[in-house]
Parts: structure tokens; sequence; C-alpha cells
């Protein structure tokens, strides 16, 4: 029993001990940097970001809901959408805005892996989504006359479980294959949430079946339903530049501006993001593009649907009516 307790002994300062060996169990989440001055300016943000998101995806998703004229594919999938925005925010900001109250910024390697168990599930599953939302766009612009046979509620419904299945499947795949990693020091992540590259690149032990995992995966789960979303886009593109009338092309781009503008910023952070060379020069441009594409981007997308959307501007205005506080 004594030597057992000595082979696998727990050491101080978020280490553990097995034999000659010590391990690491908590990491240090670096976040944006040490700026005292500047914590409760940046603690305010996030705050004010955190309650908006929640806000207008909570209200975009009930408009949807409750509006029996918003009963269409594209909302049922805006939906979808939202409700994947409010848990995609909601893995990292709770935490962080946690670490400027109690100024902790350490988290232990088991709550690092769920952290982006949760972050990688949702992303993909936004990846998804949005290549979804293009198909429901091809066909409501390409093929008028097939499209309400075609996207039918089962279907709609099959594509959206799908999106989430596979998803969840192929973050668990990644996920195990990570828990195998062995972590010996350091421990800081710079970074302000536990990322793919950031995590296993402070691991001693073998990393290669981890890194051919996520080329598969990612080629599967983000490349795929990027090149899907792209094919869309040329068709519908080609599409509106053969309708005669500008009046018919305006109506037409009207449909799916929004949604273009919405996957144009999440696709262009993200690239930008797993594109740049993994170097400490490139660190500091590395976290606002994951800023954007993180935080920002689950708060705009809702915004951009509402402000550029005559169908969710009059489902609002009917709506608002119904809970005025006075008459």
């Amino acid at each position: 029993m004594e030597r057992g307790e000595r082979g696998n002994r727990r050491t101080p300062h978020g280490e553990r001990r097995t034999g000659n060996q010590t391990y690491i169990t908590e990491f240090i989440l670096l976040g944006f940097g040490n700026l005292p001055e500047l914590q409760i300016i940046i603690f305010l943000l996030f705050l004010v970001i955190y309650v908006v998101t929640m806000a207008v995806n909570i209200l975009t998703a009930a408009l949807a809901v409750t509006d029996h004229r918003l009963h269409t594919p594209m909302y049922f999938f805006l939906v979808n959408l939202s409700c994947l925005e409010i848990c995609y925010t909601s893995t990292i900001l709770p935490r962080m805005l946690a670490s400027f109250i109690t100024e902790d910024r350490t988290i232990s390697v088991t709550g690092c892996m769920v952290q982006f168990f949760w972050f990688g599930f949702l992303a993909t599953a936004e990846c998804y989504m949005l290549a979804v939302m293009s198909y429901d766009r091809y066909l409501a612009i390409c093929k008028p006359l097939r499209y309400t046979a075609h996207m039918d509620s089962r279907l709609c419904m099959q594509l959206a479980a799908g999106s989430w299945l596979s998803s969840f499947i192929s973050l668990s795949i990644l996920v195990s294959c990570m828990s195998q990693l062995a972590f010996c020091g350091p421990n800081e992540i710079d970074h302000f949430f536990c990322d793919l590259t950031p995590v296993i690149n402070l691991s001693c032990s073998d990393k290669n079946l981890v890194i051919m995992a996520t080329l598969i995966l990612s080629s599967i789960n983000v490349v795929l339903p990027f090149l899907l979303t792209l094919a869309s886009y040329v068709f519908i593109i080609s599409t509106i530049l053969r309708i005669p009338s500008a009046t018919g092309k305006q109506k037409a781009f009207s449909t799916c501006s929004s949604h273009l503008i919405v996957v144009t910023i999440f696709y262009g952070t993200l690239i930008t993001v797993y594109m740049l060379p993994n170097s400490k020069e490139l660190t500091a441009p590395n976290k606002v593009f994951s800023f954007f594409y993180t935080i920002l981007t689950p708060l705009i997308n809702p915004l951009i649907y509402s402000v550029r959307n005559k169908e969710v501007k009059e489902a609002m205005r009917r709506a608002l009516p119904k809970y005025r506080v006075f008459p």
C-alpha cells in the first residue's frame, strides 16, 4: 500500500508524480495578458458581450418559434443556429468572466479537455449548420418550384439532427485520442480558452495519433462543409446573374445576403486562425482572430439576420405590442 502511494503521489502546484516522472494536472490560461489597469474594463466589455449575445439569440429563437409566419425551413435552421450560438459562447465567456473576479486562471487538464470538447463540438456543428442553410438557400433560389416538396419537415429534422450527431461523434473520437496525452510541463497556455494546438503543444508524449485524427476529422467536418457551402453559393450567384430584371436580382439576393455575410465572417476568421504559422510572434493576432469567431460571431450573427431580414423585423414589430408594460 505504501509503495503504491509513493509510486503515484500527488505533489503541490497541480502536479502528480508517477515513479520518477512528474505530470501536470492543471494548466494556466494566460488569457489576454497581465494588464491590471485594464481588468475592470475588459471584464465589463466581456460581460456586456455575453449578456447581449444571450439576449439577441434567445430573442431570435423565440420569434422564429412563436411567430407562425416564420415556420419555414430557413427559420427552423436559424433556431438551431441561435441555440448553437447560445451554447457556444457559454463554453468560453462564463469561465473567463469568473477568472477576472477570482483572479484564478488555472484549469484542470480534465476541465480543459471538457471545454475543448464542447467548443469543438459546437464549432463543428456550426460548420454543418451553415452548409445546411446554404443548401436551403440553393434550393429556394435555384430550384424554387421543387423547394416546398423537397425541403419538407422530415428532411429539415434529418439535416439538423445529422449536423448535431456527426459533430458529437467526431469530437468524442478526437477528445478520446487527446485524453491519452501526458503533460510534463510547462503548464502555461498562451490563450483565453483551451484550443487544440496550444494544448497538444504542451504534451510530452507521442502526438501522432492526435495529429492524424485532427487531419482526418477536420477534412470531413470543416473542409467538406465549407466546400459544400462554397458550391451552393457558386450555383446561387450564377442563377441570380441570369435573372433578367434588376428587381428580380435584388429580391433573390436579399434572401441569401444575411447568410452569406455570416458564412464569410465565420470562415474568414476560422481559416485565418488555423492557417497562421504556429509561432510566438503571431500569438497576439491569433488571439484577436480567435476572439472574432468564438466571441463576436455569436453576437453578430443574430444581429445580421435581424437587421437585414425584413421578415424578422416584421415579426419583431408584431411581437412588441404584446409585451408592452403600459397600454
